[in-house]
């Protein structure tokens, strides 16, 4: 149980940018606070922008794959390049489910 009162002095611009930050984690402002002090790991909430573009890539990647799938035979460096760019897109996709 909290119960100890800590003051802290910023300027306007800080507590907002506190606050803003606070909310994207979907935390209390005094939460992000003792996280940010702790040296804690804070993870923003996804907006549904991040959203939707995080399902676009998934989908480029997946249509990416079957095109390089299906030119296999016929053309290996067009196969090559969508592969590789396939997996560009495979290496962002990771970095943001983080």
């Amino acid at each position: 149980m909290k119960r100890e009162y800590i003051q802290v002095r910023c300027s306007i611009y800080e507590k907002k940018l506190l606050k803003r930050r606070a909310a994207r984690a979907g935390i209390s402002l005094s939460e992000y606070i003792r996280a940010a002090a702790f040296d804690r790991n804070i993870v923003e909430r996804i907006t549904p922008e991040q959203l939707q573009s995080y399902q676009m890539l998934v989908q480029y990647k997946n249509n990416f794959t079957r095109i390089g799938n299906m030119f296999k035979k016929r053309d290996p460096k067009l196969a090559n390049a969508v592969e590789s760019l396939a997996r560009e897109i495979r290496e962002h996709l990771k970095t943001l489910k983080k």
